[in-house]
């Protein structure tokens, strides 16, 4: 399976009946209760090397005449493969959540489900359910959570099949849960669906809510997954192209922005927003056009408004420091008071690394090349905040990483105001941290400072 790719390399499989014979070995022979006997058969496993991630470590039930089953989510498949074969479309609700929520325990049991034919299974009843009322979002909503972790299984029938529920207003929900869970980490996917035209869908998703907060943020997640390079098994993906197609044939800046304009009051559309919104502003031009739209504005009062929201935080960051990336758009960030915001944000969440580290990372950005900002930075408690947030995380990388670029930039640009109140604690702290591995597999060490005019 797809999972496969994290194991580590030379870990040892064992197939499911290996492992329930030997948890039933330890019952019948050695007399164990069936959690000991578990317990025992995970113990003596993996004391061999041997990897159990996509093993369920359960004991199987018991029939009426004492024998031991199949697992529960087999037997829930195979009462679903029957239902589906006798075309029972009224049963089909019931047992379609049932499978779901037991696909939904444990990646093993999804992996498990898998193996026994689950996807045939589920695209049958999909295909059954269209057109009966709440069978079809059921069938949806149990192949998104067997897709969780397992995108290869679909296939061009399956695609075809998203494609049709997307267009559906009461499948829509499950229809887009389905597709981001099969972008995920595969890239064939992702440009299979891109090039089948599922980015009109889900920007029409957004702008056409109806007041949907369910639908807006599964819609923008999913629009997200498109614009990811995430699969280790291919060298070069079509994130920024996808990325430039959502916004130039799509108006995605446009959508996403009206949409964060419509829920300003609820703090999980505007998390996954804001999140899309970082990943399309890839080109100076786009960084632009998210200032000309009123976005940018609107990201520094979400900011001040939502202070207390560690995760609209920790995403309007993110989306500051992207739309930093042009250099004009450096000066309208700083002119909006933003710094201010940031340096606050960064010490009112000072035990989060996220939101450490995309602080410390949007200061960076906001002083790149930018010698008028690095005063600002200063005046504004920045080079201090940056500080605090690499003694509070000691043992986070991406915090040690972030926070030194623009201390080491501030150094060299206001060197008596730095050797006053940071110099030392800097020199301390980088020095402490070189032990730490950056997020490449660089080791961070302290470059030296030249701290005379």
């Amino acid at each position: 399976m797809f999972s496969h790719q994290w194991q580590k390399m030379g870990s040892r499989q064992i197939a499911q009946e290996t492992f329930d014979e030997a948890v039933q070995e330890n019952i019948t022979e050695f007399q164990m209760e069936p959690e000991e006997a578990v317990r025992e058969a995970v113990q003596q496993f993996q004391s061999q090397g041997v990897d159990l991630s996509n093993i369920v470590k359960a004991v199987r039930p018991v029939s009426e005449n004492g024998q031991r089953q199949k697992h529960q989510i087999l037997l829930s498949l195979e009462s679903l493969g029957r239902a589906v074969a006798e075309q029972d479309v009224a049963q089909l609700p019931e047992l379609l959540a049932a499978l779901a929520a037991q696909c939904k325990q444990e990646p093993a049991c999804r992996c498990l489900a898998a193996r026994h034919g689950a996807y045939p299974t589920l695209l049958s009843a999909c295909q059954l359910a269209a057109g009966h009322g709440a069978a079809l979002p059921a069938a949806l909503g149990a192949l998104a959570a067997l897709l969780d972790g397992q995108p290869e299984l679909l296939d061009a029938p399956g695609r075809e099949l998203l494609l049709r529920g997307l267009r559906e207003r009461e499948a829509a929900l499950a229809g887009l849960r389905c597709v981001r869970h099969a972008c995920l980490r595969h890239e064939h996917n992702r440009q299979a669906f891109v090039s089948a035209g599922v980015l009109p869908l889900l920007t029409a998703a957004i702008a056409q809510h109806g007041g949907d907060a369910e639908l807006v943020r599964a819609a923008a997640a999913t629009l997200r997954a498109m614009t990811l390079d995430d699969d280790i098994r291919v060298p070069f993906g079509h994130a920024h192209e996808h990325a430039r197609m959502i916004v130039l044939e799509n108006d995605g800046l446009r959508v996403l922005i009206e949409a964060a304009r419509a829920f300003r009051d609820d703090c999980g559309v505007l998390s996954e927003l804001c999140a899309t919104l970082s990943r399309l502003a890839v080109r100076n031009e786009f960084c632009q056009e998210i200032v000309d739209l009123g976005g940018l504005n609107f990201l520094v009062t979400l900011l001040a408004d939502c202070v207390e929201h560690p995760d609209v935080v920790r995403q309007v960051l993110g989306a500051l420091r992207a739309v930093a990336g042009n250099d004009d758009v450096k000066d309208a960030v700083v002119s909006a008071g933003a710094t201010d915001l940031i340096v606050l944000a960064i010490n009112r969440h000072l035990g989060n690394p996220q939101i450490c580290e995309q602080g410390c990372a949007a200061l960076c950005m906001l002083a790149l090349r930018k010698p008028e900002n690095c005063s600002v930075i200063v005046e504004g408690g920045g080079a201090l905040a940056a500080l605090q947030a690499m003694k509070a995380h000691p043992g986070e990388a991406a915090v040690q990483v972030s926070p030194s670029q623009p201390l080491l930039s501030l150094a060299g640009l206001l060197w008596g105001l730095f050797i006053c109140f940071l110099g030392f604690f800097l020199l301390v702290l980088i020095k402490s941290c070189r032990v730490l591995n950056a997020l490449g597999g660089q080791r961070l060490s302290a470059a030296p400072l030249h701290l005379s005019p």
